[in-house]
């Protein structure tokens, strides 16, 4: 039992010679007094002052500190008069004074919603004059005469519907023996609409002729086109 608690600490021993010295976690330098007087220099150059000799011993040391924690103070002083406004940038010591006619707004948002601000911008002799100034510049365009239609052959569907009162299947014009159903049939086929195919007809000569083979029992109406409801809508 012994022999093998002298094997553990030896082996403990062992492994605590092989362990990699812990690295010094100190400033970096020789000693301390390096280390203030390259810090000091290093504030005054942020802080935009000469920095002072680091061989002279403590009495330079001291004059750099007190610049350095002087520029530092004017620079919060700066930066808390920025964030209390007007009032604050004119009591910071070495800070500008504040433009009594600049905005108030520091954001440069528009004040066209607050009335009392508005009012001393402007007056009513502005209103005024932008009010002339607008009215100077509108203009009325005259209306231009419509066009006018060009020549059309023939009547419209509605023309003809009111200028007529035979009734659809009643012949009234010529037609020629060979035009039959069939071939109308298929001859309206090439129109959309029974509109479209009567005033295509009435377009080509008709009633009193039939051009395209649409009408060939001559009652001057085509492809299921009706009169009715245009006679109707006038005898209201």
């Amino acid at each position: 039992m012994t022999s093998r608690a002298l094997g553990i600490l030896a082996a403990c021993v062992a492994l605590a010679a092989c362990a990699p010295p812990v690295p010094d976690s100190g400033p970096g330098f020789s000693d301390y007094t390096e280390y203030q007087a390259a810090r000091a220099a290093r504030d005054a150059e942020l802080a935009g002052s000469a920095p002072a000799s680091s061989g002279g011993g403590g009495a330079p040391m001291a004059t750099v500190a007190g610049e350095t924690t002087g520029a530092t103070d004017d620079a919060l002083a700066q930066a808390r008069a920025a964030l209390d406004g007007p009032e604050g940038a004119a009591a910071a010591p070495g800070a500008e004074p504040a433009d009594p006619g600049a905005p108030s707004d520091p954001a440069g948002l528009s004040n066209e919603q607050d009335f009392e601000a508005v009012s001393e911008e402007r007056g009513i002799e502005g209103d005024a004059e932008r009010l002339a100034e607008a009215r100077a510049q509108y203009r009325v365009v005259p209306p231009a005469p419509l066009p006018e239609r060009g020549a059309r052959q023939g009547m419209t569907p509605v023309e003809f519907a009111l200028a007529t009162e035979h009734a659809v299947g009643q012949e009234v014009y010529r037609r020629s023996p060979f035009g039959s159903a069939a071939r109308a049939e298929r001859n309206c086929a090439r129109y959309p609409t029974p509109d479209r195919a009567q005033a295509a007809f009435l377009a080509e000569g008709g009633p009193e002729r039939d051009r395209l083979g649409l009408d060939p029992d001559g009652d001057g109406f085509v492809c299921g086109w009706s009169p009715a409801p245009f006679r109707a809508a006038v005898n209201r």
